[in-house]
């Protein structure tokens, strides 16, 4: 589930990343801002969900993947759209 928080005067957007995945030990997510090298690590919470929150430019499309205990790549079913990647899967894309 993604949740989108748009200031007026700000020229980003607040976006809270959550995912519930069962076999899940770690989550991270990859892509955003073009950075597919450095992650960000989402917090595991009581429930069992994973969670972040990160500022994003607004007016940019950020592409985007979760991965999965290091080795399981997973797209966010709640994206604005999925893209084409050059290697024959999907992005997930954010529209701010």
């Amino acid at each position: 589930m993604i949740q989108k928080t748009y200031f007026k005067t700000k020229d980003y957007c607040k976006v809270k990343f959550i995912l519930d995945i069962e076999h899940a030990e770690t989550v991270e997510i990859l892509g955003l801002n073009s950075d597919w090298q450095n992650s960000i690590v989402l917090s595991r919470k009581k429930d069992g969900t994973f969670s972040g929150d990160v500022s994003l430019p607004k007016n940019i499309k950020h592409e985007f993947k979760y991965l999965v205990n290091k080795t399981e790549w997973l797209n966010e079913p709640d994206a604005d759209i999925q893209q084409p990647n050059e290697f024959g899967g999907n992005n997930s894309v954010l529209v701010l």
